[in-house]
């Protein structure tokens, strides 16, 4: 029996969002690559699977009590297109940035493409502008 994709998407978007990486290999293959536009350090990234879960595991580092939502999806073949809204508090440092304390909330897009039953690419665009913003950055 095939996978619901968009139900695939989206629950790694709330694993990403619930720091529970460690559940992602039920999903992605093993050469998972993940594009980053804008990446957080700056222009644009592509991370391989062990470069993505250390990502989310700083991002948590430096932010608590983060919420992901699934604002909408759309698939079409072996893609998957979830818009979604992230909000985190600044807790902690997270790359060269020390802790604002403050709260903030962005939106972006993730595109995924997908082989049989495993997620093998993503592309995620996002509002870096409004993160910063709302960490008074």
């Amino acid at each position: 029996m095939a996978i619901d994709r968009k139900a695939s998407s989206k629950k790694l978007l709330e694993l990403w969002g619930d720091n529970a990486v460690h559940q992602a290999s039920d999903y992605l293959a093993d050469n998972y690559v993940n594009h980053q536009l804008p990446d957080a350090a700056g222009g644009t990234s592509s991370k391989s699977l062990s470069e993505w879960k250390a990502l989310v595991a700083d991002f948590h580092e430096g932010f608590s009590q983060v919420k992901m939502e699934v604002l909408l999806q759309v698939a079409e073949g072996d893609y998957v297109c979830s818009r979604w809204r992230l909000t985190a508090t600044n807790t902690g440092a997270f790359r060269d940035a020390q802790a604002t304390g403050k709260t903030t909330t962005w939106t972006g897009v993730h595109t995924d493409r997908y082989e049989g039953d495993k997620l093998v690419e993503s592309w995620v665009e996002w509002d870096k502008s409004s993160w910063l913003e709302g960490l008074g950055l």
